[in-house]
């Protein structure tokens, strides 16, 4: 008997594996299937598939050791690679501040982390993350959970967030083997140590692959499956199409102009969002495109969006598109993690893909989606060390960001002038860097979207 369990902690996990084909594919391929989830049960709608169930998982926190431990080695494993320079940047952004026993706490641990951070190191460090949970009452019931139902194997994600380490650790107490996908293309290079070491890893391509083995040594090539990403499948499937008309009568855009969509990332990454859309809506007003267009923006699904109701009542001719992701439990360490999607949402975002003529954003993950239908993209990045403005130019010298720019797969505005060549541009002759798109999905993504899904499922079936 083959049986499954899937752990999905957050919105994004559910995007990925529910909104895709994922359990359509697994449902025919294992006998049972358990998801565990850190969302709450009611977001699944599984009444169709005889073979899956839902256990809702314990709301875990932290003690103080756990938490100690686990800081000691994210940190350390940042000093270690702190050589490349997103992983630098977050290690230099989490300096501790003032003098609170946390602050000092931290600065305890970075001292600690500073001189002792080799790989050895850090495997200790693991197993006293381990250790400091170990008799936590959650943590037991995990174990005690997972010696009744006997995956074959536990399946998760989502590798980063704290609160899967005990859910790890009482697979490991149950000798289940356990399986990670990394679920985004930035969080080797830039990210502090994941909270918990897996067995098998799925990455999005063969440059992911070398970033796991690069940071993470110890991880053989065997235990690493290339399966691309199930966050873009949505987009070759044919229940999320809509025509050109629904773009229009939705977002309420002229057919007879272009458009210009701008997307927003949340406001600790991308704090000028604001500025940008109000440099365009001023462009707009004052001719300064070379054809009538319609503006509208899409905010981040992790956020209200209250930061733009001044903006929002300055220009009305902008439309907005607040993402439909629902917020479904208040008390959690990380509440956006709680905001799950609902199926329109996938629908309008891939019309915004589909009919959109340019794209532009702070070097998000947006610029992928964007290439896939084949459209410009333009990152804005204003801000520098030197004028006072917050630094997003930093984030072109990080390790995944800069392979984009590199590949001249899309343009870069660090002034309001060289926005406006670039939106002209694009306008103008939207296939221009067509081949340089492709040339870096195919480095970023690696695998055709359709089937994606099937191909987890398989490399599920193999570890099994």
């Amino acid at each position: 008997m083959r049986k499954l369990g899937l752990v999905i902690v957050d919105g994004v996990g559910f995007r990925n594996f529910i909104l895709s084909n994922f359990l359509s594919e697994v449902s025919k391929n294992f006998d049972e299937i358990i998801i565990y989830s850190g969302l709450k049960e009611s977001v699944y709608n599984v009444s169709s598939y005889t073979n899956i169930k839902v256990t809702e998982l314990d709301v875990y926190t932290e003690n103080k050791k756990a938490w100690f431990y686990r800081k000691l080695n994210e940190i350390s494993h940042l000093y270690k690679y702190k050589s490349s320079f997103g992983i630098n940047d977050t290690l230099n952004l989490t300096k501790p501040k003032g003098y609170s026993r946390r602050a000092i706490l931290n600065l305890i641990i970075r001292i600690i982390a500073s001189v002792f951070h080799s790989e050895k190191q850090i495997k200790i460090y693991q197993k006293l993350v381990y250790k400091s949970f170990s008799k936590n009452q959650i943590t037991l019931s995990f174990i005690k959970t997972l010696r009744n139902d006997r995956p074959n194997i536990l399946f998760f994600t989502h590798q980063r967030p704290p609160y899967i380490a005990p859910l790890v650790y009482a697979a490991n107490v149950n000798k289940i083997k356990t399986c990670s996908f990394i679920f985004s293309w930035d969080n080797l290079s830039s990210k502090g140590r994941i909270p918990a070491m897996f067995d098998s890893f799925f990455v999005w391509s063969e440059l992911m692959q070398k970033e796991l083995q690069f940071f993470y040594p110890s991880v053989k090539n065997k235990h690493i499956k290339i399966v691309g990403t199930p966050q873009f499948e949505p987009y070759v499937l044919e229940r999320y199409y809509r025509n050109r008309d629904y773009f229009y009568n939705t977002f309420g855009l002229e057919k007879s102009k272009k458009t210009i969509y701008y997307s927003c990332g949340d406001v600790s990454t991308s704090k000028l969002d604001p500025l940008y859309i109000e440099t365009i809506a001023k462009l707009i007003i004052n001719n300064k495109i070379d054809e009538p267009v319609n503006f509208i923006v899409r905010t981040s699904p992790a956020e209200e969006g209250t930061r733009f109701l001044e903006i929002k009542e300055q220009y009305p001719f902008i439309k907005w598109n607040f993402p439909k992701w629902n917020l479904t439990r208040k008390n959690h360490t990380e509440t956006w993690s709680q905001r799950v999607p609902e199926f329109n949402d996938i629908c309008d975002l891939r019309a915004l893909l589909s009919y959109a003529d340019v794209n532009i954003n702070m070097c998000s993950t947006m610029s992928l989606d964007f290439m896939i239908f084949n459209k410009p993209v333009i990152n804005t990045v204003f801000g520098n060390k030197e004028n006072g403005l917050y630094n997003d130019q930093r984030f072109l010298n990080y390790n995944h960001y800069k392979k984009v720019i590199e590949s001249g797969a899309v343009r870069i505005a660090k002034t309001e002038l060289e926005l406006i060549g670039a939106i002209n541009k694009s306008l103008l002759n939207p296939l221009e860097l067509e081949k340089q798109r492709e040339k870096i999905l195919n480095l970023e993504i690696s695998k055709p979207l359709k089937g994606t899904s099937q191909r987890i499922v398989d490399a599920l079936i193999q570890l099994c």
